[in-house]
């Protein structure tokens, strides 16, 4: 059982990246941090998917969200059931992804 980061990782641009995926007989209560180390504004998405490497429509809960320069996104309360995951993507490199809560 894990407390504190759960996860993190400082995405490659364009492509879809797990941040963290909750183990199996596990459930998670999360909060996600995009901290945007760039000079520019970043496109951001995240998903809460059931399939890690292809995310549903339905599963995104931010889309295109914009970080701006040296900004922060944070979204709070997320509570994921076994397998699950947390996935991240941004149009720009430089974008760093935490994910941190508990499991139990």
């Amino acid at each position: 059982m894990a407390n504190g980061v759960l996860g993190r990782v400082s995405l490659a641009s364009t492509t879809l990246t797990t941040v963290y995926t909750v183990p199996i007989g596990q459930l998670a209560y999360a909060n996600v941090n995009v901290t945007n180390r760039t000079g520019a504004s970043a496109a951001v998405r995240i998903a809460l998917a059931q399939t890690a490497a292809a995310p549903l429509a339905s599963e995104y809960i931010e889309y295109d969200s914009f970080v701006a320069p040296n900004g922060v996104l944070e979204r709070t309360g997320i509570v994921l059931d076994a397998g699950w995951s947390i996935v991240a993507y941004s149009d720009k490199a430089n974008v760093s992804v935490q994910a941190y809560g508990i499991e139990q």
